[in-house]
């Protein structure tokens, strides 16, 4: 477990993890809690514009305002945005499990194995949970 607390850590703006420095340090811990939390807040600020705009559509379809063409347009808004905010709550889920394993210290290691999932993985997929043999075993047995 990291001894520094990667929450209070302020990187190099252009700072990107590398594989010459140690698995899963504090400024690597600080660069994905970053991410993650920036990721987490920008779906927050999404789902009460979504939210927002849904509100605005089911008060126009309520109040009559337009033709059917406009009705059926404001009804494919609602589902669209009705399913944007389904699936922008599923990748919230995620994130906060993320930020939970970056505080409990399982970050960027297999829930599966424990082994560490590697940092190029990490950063193309910060959500992962697996290594990727075990994600691609997984795929396969889904199938």
């Amino acid at each position: 477990m990291a001894k520094k607390n990667f929450k209070n850590i302020e990187l190099a703006p252009k700072y990107v993890p590398k594989k010459s420095e140690p698995y899963m340090c504090p400024e690597q811990l600080a660069y994905f809690y970053q991410l993650l939390t920036k990721q987490r807040d920008e779906l927050l600020n999404e789902r009460d514009s979504v939210l927002n705009d849904v509100r605005m559509a089911e008060k126009n379809e309520i109040a009559g305002v337009g033709d059917d063409q406009d009705q059926a347009s404001m009804e494919q808004e609602i589902t669209m945005n009705l399913r944007m905010s389904e699936r922008n709550a599923n990748l919230l889920q995620k994130i906060n499990a993320a930020l939970d394993r970056l505080d409990n210290g399982t970050f960027g290691y297999s829930i599966i194995s424990g082994d560490e999932i590697g940092i190029q993985r990490m950063l193309a997929r910060p959500l992962a949970t697996m290594t990727l043999e075990e994600q691609e075993e997984y795929e396969q047995k889904r199938k």
